[in-house]
């Protein structure tokens, strides 16, 4: 193995089609090459989802999607943040490292926050060192993340290396970043300059997982297009055309640049069609596998406690080799 992944998926909303393209299915592709642990970070949901029923129907979601979609329970770790207590506790001594200068130049907070920061939650607020905690207590040393989270893993490269300045011990390596293939950035169906978001209030932006086919082919064939002839990648110029071809290379698999150069004479209403069959065909073997595992809520319960036992036995002695460097006692040695 090349060295351990760790990377973490928020059950908000739904998981959409930027979430497949931008991270699942590469994770699905570094279980052969890597130690991997995949989270799905309940705790960081929290600052924006605070209503207990969707909480535990969208964390099982994710775990369905995820595990549909090529994620091995075996072959990797699955496990809900929550069920694993090491990260809050090494989250506080992370915090005592951390300065709030290097939190103040997050833009994450700012962009979430907006005009009304004075009651932001102190959670978005400290959601970096959290997520800094999720790395570090599995010693992670490679970390798959969009464009939007680099700096936060930034920052946790810094929390980890202030921490073993101020102790005098290399206990947490600096995580590498890992962007992966051309679509890391999918922008909504709507409008070719904004994210897909889960948050966004037209369900016509994006592709959900639970789309069936139908609604797949649908939402390719009403997105929002331009009159040009040919589909070429100018993400200034054509935003639209530029998000479809990007995902229609990412589903297929091949270059952008080879795509482009075959629809180069092609109508957008013949494109797009072309888009919808390809997606239906990837996808809906995914939506089927998850409708199969959402039905045995036991099943996906059951991988995920398995999970999160074997992701503390490695932060376990993590979070205790923490513990003894910053001075706490252990209560068993007393």
């Amino acid at each position: 193995m090349q060295g351990r992944i760790f990377s973490g998926i928020q059950p908000t909303h739904g998981i959409h089609l930027g979430n497949y393209l931008g991270a699942i299915r590469h994770w699905v592709r570094l279980q052969g090459s890597y130690d991997c642990i995949y989270c799905i970070v309940d705790q960081h949901a929290l600052t924006t989802l605070q209503d207990p029923q969707e909480m535990r129907r969208n964390t099982r979601e994710a775990a369905a999607a995820l595990v549909a979609a090529g994620v091995d329970p075996k072959r990797s770790i699955l496990f809900v943040q929550s069920n694993v207590a090491a990260h809050s506790q090494l989250t506080w001594i992370l915090s005592c490292v951390a300065r709030m200068g290097w939190l103040n130049r997050m833009t994450q907070f700012k962009e979430k926050a907006g005009k009304d920061r004075e009651n932001a939650p102190v959670g978005l607020f400290t959601y970096p060192v959290l997520m800094a905690a999720d790395i570090l207590v599995y010693k992670a040393t490679h970390v798959p993340v969009g464009e939007d989270q680099k700096q936060h893993l930034e920052l946790a490269r810094d929390i980890a290396g202030s921490f073993n300045r101020r102790f005098g011990n290399e206990l947490f390596p600096l995580p590498e970043p890992m962007i992966l293939g051309e679509a890391t950035r999918v922008m909504s169906l709507r409008d070719g300059t904004k994210k897909m978001s889960k948050s966004d209030p037209s369900d016509q932006s994006r592709i959900n997982l639970t789309d069936d086919a139908d609604a797949i082919a649908l939402k390719f064939r009403r997105a929002k297009s331009d009159s040009i002839l040919g589909i070429t990648y100018d993400p200034e110029a054509r935003p639209e055309a530029s998000n479809l071809l990007t995902i229609y290379a990412a589903l297929a698999d091949r270059p952008r640049a080879e795509i482009e150069a075959e629809f180069a004479g092609t109508s957008f209403s013949e494109f797009k069609s072309r888009l919808a069959d390809l997606a239906v065909e990837k996808l809906s073997p995914i939506n089927a596998e998850m409708r199969r595992l959402q039905a045995d809520p036991g099943y996906l319960d059951a991988i995920l406690r398995e999970g999160a036992e074997r992701a503390a036995a490695i932060a376990g002695p993590v979070l205790k080799e923490a513990y003894e460097l910053v001075g706490f006692l252990d209560p068993r040695e007393r």
